[in-house]
């Protein structure tokens, strides 16, 4: 069975990549045109990868009465609403005029759509309600320097939610029920030293989960409103990261775990409330359960994923495989499903053939149609798209690194995944750590790969989703195993015949930024050039400032990078800054930074800028002040990426579009280095 997944692999928030340099004393990467069967390739525009889609995030009102995506408004992501027998009778719903809506979701009795937004990136999420039978649009939660965080939702009480508040005290949620007819917010329990509750059905709190001292989580039951006193069960570090409680079933009676607890990978464990027995319903040696569906009446599991290479899909209720194996057969490539109506009635099915752009379709269960309702990028339709193939490289110390490969169409004209001749590579560093990459459309790799690049994206050691050991291995290992595990596949795709050692680019954002810090810092001649998006440069610092609601984590923080509460793990945070190393860097650097990040603050940036400048290092910095971690805004993530493919395509050889009005059709600012990009001093200056 194809996966049910979508699994779009994307940078967070946007795509890095910085300009090379001219500087005197580092070791100038060699120059080399793109292959020559590269300009027979039409170049795929920025705006068709990056700007705003057509539709997207389609969703169904529990009654079956709604369809709802969203769509852009002028040029910002908006909500649309239309009667699910006739979606051409769409209409608007909100009307955010400067930063899009990424996310939203229905009430429970159709009535009122919620959304989330925050400001110039801050992350302080406020909840939005809208009245669909009025329009009328209210501040659900109408705090400043507040995130607000949806908590609990009811098939019985479906005009009702349980929501989190940190309003009071900035470390902590405080849960409240909210009542979406009325607006009232209803205190049920103080958060205070508590990562999270979870709720039944009834939206009563039914248990709490407390940060310990080993690094892991306590469980605890709550009964009547109240916290009891002891756990009834713990993780220590090692589980931190694959063991959660996954939800109860809608009459309260079984609890679902996704556990490692006794085990490597994470398995999916059905709990009886009442006897507290346990039994594992499914896992896999090579990967953890990734995903499952749950059934909207019964909140029984119907399917469960695994994704290893790729999610695959195994249904557990025979009518939920029986469909699930129509659309199969119905749909190429890969596909998910990724709302249904309480009666389970109609499906709405997402479509993802990796090779040609999205499409989202209406499936109704008892008369066996599929309706296709939209394309998201219908430009990219015909377009040049290329594979993005699942390989698994071994590191040096035996570790298999599950990673995605894709090839220009110049290296691979066959088709067959087999690079022909050597050609420039990009290697893209997912973020988190505690994330991975995974197969699906990947608008970098597509991006790249049509400039001539191949691309690469590791799962590196202390990713997530490939069992608890592989995360340990990652444990302390910052700038040291975990970017061996980087140069231990850039040599394996040397060997491979991708591409040669010195045309080698490194990017990535958030930890894929810091990634990119270390490979031009501790290995400075490794790779041709470098592009930092939001990436740290500072350990040290970086744990001073994260957010306050992170205070639940820092324990984890303190035990997997360093602890800076002692003599010896502060001096191991700085040993794996890049800052204390900016005077050894020899390739040039692009960086990229939001001035309202939350999570890695513009001084990490900031730093590393100053320190290259005061050894008379050359660096590009674009800093963008309505963003915050990643550029959300498709105006600012287009005029980004125009700066960094005029970059690699100095530094590698690739192709570019010129970069145009697109910095001055943003809010992007050159901070450094206007110089030492291709096109972009022109572009500042206000030229096309």
């Amino acid at each position: 069975m194809k996966s049910l997944l979508l699994g779009a692999s994307m940078l967070a928030g946007s795509v890095l990549l910085t300009g090379c340099t001219n500087m005197d004393q580092q070791t100038a990467p060699t120059m080399v045109a793109a292959p020559q069967p590269a300009a027979a390739v039409p170049l795929i525009e920025r705006a068709a990868l990056f700007g705003n889609p057509t539709k997207t995030s389609a969703q169904l009102s529990p009654d079956g009465k709604w369809l709802s995506w969203l769509a852009p408004r002028g040029d910002v992501l908006n909500i649309y609403v239309a009667p699910v027998g006739n979606p051409d009778a769409a209409k608007p719903m909100t009307n955010s005029t400067d930063r899009p809506i990424r996310g939203y979701g229905w009430s429970g009795d159709g009535k009122t759509l919620l959304y989330v937004q925050d400001k110039g990136g801050d992350e302080n999420f406020l909840l939005y309600g809208i009245d669909v039978a009025s329009g009328a649009e209210r501040t659900l939660t109408p705090f400043e320097k507040t995130r607000a965080q949806l908590l609990g939702t009811s098939h019985k009480y479906k005009d009702a939610v349980l929501v989190g508040l940190n309003n009071r005290d900035p470390r902590w949620h405080d849960v409240y029920r909210l009542d979406l007819t009325t607006g009232t917010l209803t205190e049920v329990i103080r958060g205070d030293g508590y990562a999270g509750f979870l709720a039944d059905d009834n939206l009563n709190l039914r248990l709490a989960m407390r940060p310990n001292a080993a690094g892991g989580v306590d469980y605890f039951r709550v009964v009547d409103g109240k916290v009891e006193d002891k756990p009834f069960g713990s993780t220590e570090l090692a589980d931190s990261l694959t063991t959660n409680p996954a939800g109860f079933t809608n009459d309260g009676k079984t609890l679902y775990w996704i556990d490692s607890r006794g085990r490597n990978t994470a398995a999916l464990i059905a709990q009886d409330v009442a006897s507290g027995d346990k039994h594992v319903i499914a896992q896999s040696d090579k990967a953890d359960i990734a995903g499952a569906m749950g059934n909207p009446r019964t909140g029984v599991i119907d399917a469960y994923a695994i994704n290893y290479l790729k999610p695959e899909w195994t249904a557990i209720d025979p009518a939920v495989g029986a469909d699930l194996d129509w659309l199969d057969s119905q749909l190429e490539g890969e596909f998910g499903v990724s709302s249904r109506t309480e009666d389970d009635s109609l499906w709405i099915v997402g479509n993802d053939p990796v090779v040609e752009p999205a499409s989202t379709y209406l499936f109704d269960r008892k008369a066996k149609t599929l309706t296709k309702l939209y394309t998201s990028r219908p430009e990219l339709v015909g377009a040049p798209l290329v594979a993005k193939r699942p390989v698994v490289i071994k590191s040096r110390d035996g570790l298999d690194l599950v990673s995605y490969l894709s090839l220009p169409k110049a290296a691979d004209p066959d088709g067959d995944g087999t690079a022909n001749a050597p050609v420039p590579m990009v290697m893209v560093v997912h973020g988190g750590p505690w994330g991975r990459d995974g197969y699906g459309f990947s608008a970098a790799h597509q991006w790249l790969a049509n400039r001539g690049y191949a691309v690469l994206s590791v799962n590196f050691r202390g990713s997530t989703g490939l069992g608890k050991d592989f995360i340990s291995a990652g444990d302390l290992e910052w700038g040291r195993k975990m970017q061996d595990d980087l140069i231990d596949a850039m040599d394996w795709a040397v060997a491979q015949g991708v591409t040669t050692p010195d045309k080698v680019a490194i990017m990535g954002g958030s930890y894929g930024g810091y990634a990119t810090l270390a490979g031009l810092t501790f290995t400075p001649e490794q790779f041709a050039c470098g592009v930092d998006i939001v990436g740290p440069s500072n350990l040290e610092t970086l744990l001073k400032t994260i957010p306050p609601y992170w205070t639940a984590m820092v324990e984890q923080f303190h035990q997997r990078m360093g602890d800076p509460r002692t003599e010896a793990g502060l001096a191991m945070l700085k040993d794996r800054s890049p800052l204390y190393k900016a005077g050894d860097i020899v390739r040039p650097l692009l960086i990229g930074q939001g001035a309202n990040d939350p999570r890695v603050n513009q001084a990490e940036s900031d730093q590393i800028v100053a320190a290259m400048k005061a050894r008379g290092i050359p660096v590009t910095y674009v800093l963008f002040p309505d963003e915050g971690h990643g550029f959300a805004k498709p105006e600012n993530n287009i005029a980004f990426n125009a700066v960094a493919e005029n970059f690699l395509a100095k530094c590698l050889g690739g192709r570019a579009e010129p970069i145009g009005k697109t910095l001055s059709e943003s809010s992007g600012k050159i901070v450094e280095g206007a110089d030492f990009v291709p096109g972009l001093a022109t572009s500042v200056a206000g030229g096309s």
